[in-house]
């Protein structure tokens, strides 16, 4: 098929202190998330000035796509457009209307199948369109999880810290593979856990770490306490293996993370890191893949798939994913959560 441009498609984050809490009630608009927790959450942007790294990360990503694109075709503009927080989708459509873009294909920055990573985007590119009277046909680009090209550098940055492991840190440590918590009544409607582990597994396989020596653990849950999430925590499971296997150092892998943004510095870096100081285990955190040249080029591969036929490449147990969403992809399991919207160009998001 032909398109006309890129959408790289975000969550969004505060550029200064006045922006922290406009920026996390559109985050948890409609969500029931505790108002103690919206303001406990806001402490950790406080935390590092009020400002989230993942905007100045997403130009950085969209400018290396773009002379990726440049270099190695199709010869196509690239956009940015956020969930959450400036610039908004909207107003990303209204200039891609404005410049004559009828068709594109948008990049979501996840690279695993769950609600918030795939359907709620297609609700809000929906609901964008709608915005701005329609006028665009948008089509959502396959998650990656087990693409050569998001596994290769997760695991050339895990090997890094693997071998600078001591023997004694090798038979007493473990590798915490991290993405960030759901519901589990999202978890069941979609295949999140599914291909986290497949992650992890590739990983691990092309690292050589032991299967008895790495987990997939989780992160930043935001639900109330009597709403089940996924587990074990990131910061629990270190204290369990402390007090019942010795443990000695962990290496943790945020693979559930495209970039380096506040859930990674905040609850892996500071508190995950404070944990393990205080438990005297020794602490390494896997950067996440950025703007890697390898991941970059992850991305143009997925794009030339979309417009000329390039090879679907995946690697292990599963196939590449679906292009076409089916009508029930990623339900956010909510009792009465409203259908994807149907509007004018956007019958094709994610459908």
């Amino acid at each position: 098929m032909s398109y006309d441009a890129i959408l790289l498609v975000s969550f969004g984050g505060p550029d200064g202190p006045p922006d922290v809490i406009p920026f996390l009630e559109n985050v948890l608009r409609g969500k029931n998330v505790p108002h103690e927790r919206m303001l406990e959450v806001a402490e950790h942007y406080y935390h590092f000035g009020g400002k989230s790294p993942i905007n100045e990360q997403n130009l950085a990503l969209k400018a290396a796509l773009e002379t990726h694109l440049a270099e190695a075709g199709p010869q196509l503009p690239v956009y940015w457009g956020n969930r959450n927080w400036h610039p908004l989708l909207a107003d990303t459509l209204r200039q891609m209307k404005a410049d004559g873009v009828q068709r594109c294909l948008a990049l979501m920055t996840s690279a695993f199948s769950c609600y918030s990573g795939c359907r709620q985007y297609r609700e809000d590119l929906a609901r964008a369109l709608e915005a701005v009277d329609g006028g665009l046909v948008i089509h959502k680009l396959r998650v990656f999880y087990n693409h050569p090209g998001f596994i290769g550098p997760m695991a050339r940055r895990t090997a890094e810290a693997y071998r600078q492991w001591t023997a004694a840190q090798a038979e007493h440590g473990r590798v915490l593979f991290c993405a960030h918590s759901i519901p589990n009544g999202m978890a069941a409607n979609s295949k999140y856990a599914q291909q986290l582990l497949e992650a992890c597994r590739l990983v691990a396989n092309e690292v050589g770490i032991p299967a008895d020596r790495w987990e997939l653990v989780y992160q930043s849950r935001s639900g109330p306490p009597n709403q089940p999430w996924l587990e074990p925590d990131v910061c629990d499971r270190i204290r369990q293996l402390h007090g019942e296997a010795g443990l000695q150092a962990v290496i943790v892998v945020p693979i559930g993370f495209v970039s380096d943004h506040m859930e990674v510095l905040y609850d892996l870096d500071t508190e995950a890191k404070d944990l393990c100081g205080e438990l005297q285990v020794g602490f390494q955190r896997v950067a996440t893949v950025g703007s890697d040249p390898e991941f970059v080029a992850c991305l143009g591969d997925l794009i030339r798939e979309r417009t000329s036929d390039g090879p679907r490449l995946a690697m292990g147990e599963y196939p590449a994913n679906h292009d076409f969403c089916p009508l029930d992809c990623c339900l956010s399991g909510r009792p009465g959560a409203a259908v994807l919207p149907t509007v004018a160009g956007a019958d094709q998001v994610g459908t």
